[in-house]
């Protein structure tokens, strides 16, 4: 089956506190988006891809991209208003028949094992979504106002990259917005659709703020 990495840079990262976007700041000798193209790259040498970026960024990331060995076979789009309608967006360039990775492009540390463990899923049963087990006690707020414990073990915090049959993923994004859309798994999943979790990696942390940012490069240091 074809490989498609639909990789969502469409943000601005309010959180990070910088007027560059989060997905362009220098994480060791490159760009975040550099590594996380670089890890896919790594995967799968035949891997077609599809950057959803920021509209007043699509220059400068194709100008990145394109300067990398084997990233020649890439698309890039404006995101839109919301996730969904920038993955959305990337879909258009993604045929029937293959299978879509749907990759944030700030998660940069993910492992080519976790990418490929993703795709094997993902052929086998029409999907795959990584997960880990949350290692903090955790409590959840009742409609009262008051907080009570959650247990841990029925709960898992989900990652990236999700990864789907893109025939069902395509008919999945032609339902209307729903603002409890967060991910691509709970659209597959409103329209009827049994999601996989496999197991994810710790260390492969969204960077959404500063610290994040620290921590990424003392583990990038350690690879």
């Amino acid at each position: 089956m074809e490989k498609y990495a639909l990789i969502v840079a469409g943000g601005s990262g309010i959180r990070m506190g910088t007027s560059l976007p989060k997905q362009f700041l220098q994480l060791g000798h490159q760009p975040v988006l550099l590594h996380t193209v670089a890890r896919f790259l790594e995967a799968y040498a035949d891997l077609h891809m599809v950057l959803v970026l920021p509209p007043a960024y699509i220059e400068k990331g194709r100008e990145l991209v394109q300067s990398m060995p084997g990233a020649g076979n890439c698309a890039f789009t404006p995101g839109g208003e919301t996730r969904f309608h920038s993955v959305k967006k990337g879909l258009q360039f993604i045929p029937e028949g293959a299978v879509c990775f749907v990759h944030d492009a700030v998660r940069c540390l993910v492992s080519a094992g976790l990418i490929r463990r993703c795709f094997e899923t993902a052929a086998e049963k029409g999907n795959a979504v990584p997960a880990i087990s949350p290692a903090d006690s955790m409590r959840f707020q009742t409609e009262s106002g008051q907080f009570q414990p959650l247990d841990r073990s029925k709960v898992r915090l989900i990652q990236t990259p999700q990864t789907f049959h893109s025939t069902v993923l395509k008919k999945a994004f032609d339902q209307p917005y729903d603002p409890g859309f967060t991910d691509e798994a709970s659209v597959v999943e409103k329209a009827g659709v049994p999601i996989h979790l496999i197991e994810g990696e710790p260390t492969n942390l969204k960077i959404t703020t500063p610290l994040d940012l620290l921590v990424a490069e003392q583990l990038l240091a350690k690879r």
